[in-house]
């Protein structure tokens, strides 16, 4: 599942399963103390053992904590978008790898001890996510897996090892179906055969901002924090994904010359503490012309239907987003974007088509 944890990695090139990283939230066992044995002299009697009270968390900790549950939601959602919408994003899908893989050096210096405590993480490569529905989910990939070997070759460990793997993968990737991999699980070396996922080759990226917006470079998507928040379930924060992808696959940013604009407010946003001082008005964006926009609207709906996702509450969600946050808010999502009306007039029409070829059986196609 990057990315920064996204924002809190290193730069660098990234092991995914996807062009997001992700990571993965685990529980552990709270250890219990060993009861004092009474003296010989005194009578013995029954003794509750006591619970070893854990440190309290690091704000390092509580940070990274916090980061996690958003980008767990995050990826989960974005999963079924972009590994069922290959079709729609035809210049963009690529063969992934179905799982992320860190270590220790993958993270900033303020959140490295953090992510070692939390985490166990140390200088080799640890499995942080895997892909529900993946190649590397039906091979058995676990996380807490390490990656020890890549057809049969070590996989070194330290500084380097995100880009030394990618190097290793990237061939095999590029020109095979599936990879032989050895992973230690609990020590021991596991032998698997991991056949690649085709998705839409797009990196999902969460931005550390209260603002209510999203924002895409062609290759990339970004949802703030505050969008996030505001987004009350999976099907509202779905709708803003495929939207963004949407945008990404009809070359939008690239149209509209807002390429290299874009790309920055994304390096921006994915820092732990951004500049948010670059981020009032526009951002130097332009808003999006309502046919550019309509004709993102129009394939998203499909990208959502066909990741399972209930469309009928698309235009509810956007007509509440824009009331909230209408285009006087420039740094909202509705400035941006501030063709409502119009937009949602499309809406109405495309789900009407969406659900038509569904009840006849027909490719959800635009």
């Amino acid at each position: 599942m990057t990315n920064t944890v996204i924002s809190h990695l290193r730069h660098g090139r990234r092991l995914a399963l996807l062009p997001i990283a992700f990571l993965a939230a685990c529980a552990s066992n709270v250890p219990l103390n060993t009861p004092a044995v009474p003296p010989l002299s005194a009578p013995a009697s029954p003794a509750a053992p006591t619970v070893a009270v854990p440190a309290a968390p690091t704000p390092q900790q509580l940070m990274l904590r916090d980061i996690v549950a958003q980008q767990d939601r995050l990826y989960r959602v974005a999963a079924p978008l972009l590994v069922n919408n290959t079709d729609l994003c035809k210049g963009n899908a690529r063969n992934l790898l179905g799982f992320t893989a860190k270590n220790k050096y993958s993270f900033s210096d303020e959140l490295s001890e953090a992510a070692q405590q939390a985490y166990g993480m140390d200088d080799r490569l640890q499995v942080m996510g895997v892909l529900a529905g993946s190649g590397a989910a039906r091979a058995g990939i676990r996380v807490g897996d390490k990656l020890d070997m890549v057809e049969g070759k070590p996989v070194p460990p330290g500084v380097d090892a995100e880009r030394q793997a990618a190097t290793m993968l990237a061939p095999l990737i590029t020109r095979g179906a599936s990879a032989r991999l050895t992973m230690l699980r609990n020590g021991m070396p596991v032998q698997v055969n991991v056949p690649f996922t085709r998705a839409c080759a797009y990196s999902i990226e969460l931005g550390n901002a209260d603002n209510v917006t999203a924002y895409n470079d062609g290759r990339r998507v970004l949802i703030t924090r505050g969008m996030m928040n505001f987004a009350a379930n999976d099907n509202e924060l779905a709708y803003v994904l495929a939207k963004e992808m949407a945008h990404n696959s009809l070359n939008h940013a690239r149209v509209q010359r807002t390429t290299a604009t874009a790309g920055a407010i994304i390096d921006n946003l994915i820092r732990i503490r951004p500049d948010m001082s670059a981020m009032s008005g526009l951002s130097g964006m332009k808003p999006m012309p309502q046919t550019m926009d309509a004709a993102s609207d129009t394939l998203s709906l499909y990208m959502v239907a066909r990741a399972g996702y209930d469309i009928d509450a698309a235009p509810r969600f956007w007509e509440r987003l824009a009331s909230q946050y209408p285009p006087s808010a420039l740094n909202g999502y509705t400035a941006l974007h501030p063709a409502t009306s119009y937009r949602l007039s499309v809406m109405d029409k495309i789900i009407v088509d969406v659900k038509g070829k569904r009840d006849r059986r027909q490719p959800l196609l635009p």
